[in-house]
């Protein structure tokens, strides 16, 4: 994989092919977004006939929007934070169960330019993935560039994980 930023085409070559594996595999997405800010769901319903696979998206970029809309506990934000594996699997699980989808992703990261730690730098991104009735699986991405480049890289990251879903999917 390059590591060249995602132009708008590639990010809608990437959502067309999902949209279409989507519809071949009669399941339906939901997108739980925070630092994307909804991008994810702007590709996949930029695209004609996405209602037939597309359910919803929830942007959550609050702690409060977080626990309101996903079902975070608040313990989890207090203990590892909103950029965190916890976070991402509980806003993956919290988007399917409030959701009619089938297939569910989460972004939570740090796009800059500022609020990075030593721990947490600017471009630390987790991504979450999960089936209705599967398990949760998320990932950390450490994306550079300024936050367009951070947030380009977690859209196309975030739509390649749910092709490999797909992929993955038991016939």
């Amino acid at each position: 994989m390059t590591t060249a930023v995602p132009t708008d085409a590639d990010l809608d070559a990437l959502a067309r092919d999902l949209g279409a594996r989507l519809q071949a595999a009669r399941q339906m997405l939901v997108t739980a977004e925070s630092c994307t800010g909804g991008w994810i769901a702007k590709c996949m319903t930029d695209i004609p006939g996405s209602s037939a696979w597309f359910d919803c998206g929830m942007v959550a970029y609050s702690y409060e929007a977080k626990q309101a809309l996903l079902g975070v506990r608040p313990q989890t934000l207090e203990q590892f934070g909103a950029v965190s594996r916890e976070t991402a699997v509980e806003m993956v699980s919290g988007a399917l169960v409030h959701s009619g989808a089938t297939l569910a992703v989460a972004v939570t990261g740090i796009a800059g330019p500022g609020g990075g730690s030593p721990d947490k730098p600017v471009g630390s991104v987790w991504i979450g993935w999960k089936r209705r009735g599967g398990y949760a699986r998320a990932e950390l991405f450490r994306f550079a560039g300024d936050r367009e480049a951070v947030r380009r890289q977690t859209v196309a990251a975030a739509l390649a994980g749910l092709l490999r879903q797909l992929e993955d999917a038991p016939a």
